[in-house]
């Protein structure tokens, strides 16, 4: 019997699992502007593909911003709605009427 059939099989791989772009606080704080929509993330060049977008909570914002994306982690909500701004996510309701 071939080693690779003999070798034990670990793992495993979802193939329903959801790929995002994720994008950072730091970086989007560095932009001058006041509201990104989903059309704004290519044009600003943040991302390049076309897949949905989830925002994460590395870095600070000083000032609000309203974020549109596909999702919100709960620090990156947290410090969008503290900077005065709002998350909102698409398909669904506002993240940041929640908190």
């Amino acid at each position: 019997m071939p080693l690779h059939r003999r070798a034990p099989k670990r793992g495993f791989t979802n193939i329903f699992r959801t790929e995002y772009s994720v994008i950072n606080l730091d970086r989007i704080a560095k932009l001058d502007v006041t509201e990104i929509s989903l059309d704004d993330y290519r044009k600003l060049g943040l991302v390049s593909s076309r897949l949905p977008i989830k925002i994460l909570g590395s870095g600070e914002l000083v000032k609000a911003i309203t974020i549109q994306a596909h999702k919100f982690s709960k620090s990156a909500v947290e410090k969008i709605t503290k900077a005065g701004g709002k998350a909102v996510v698409i398909g669904g309701e506002t993240a940041a009427a929640a908190a």
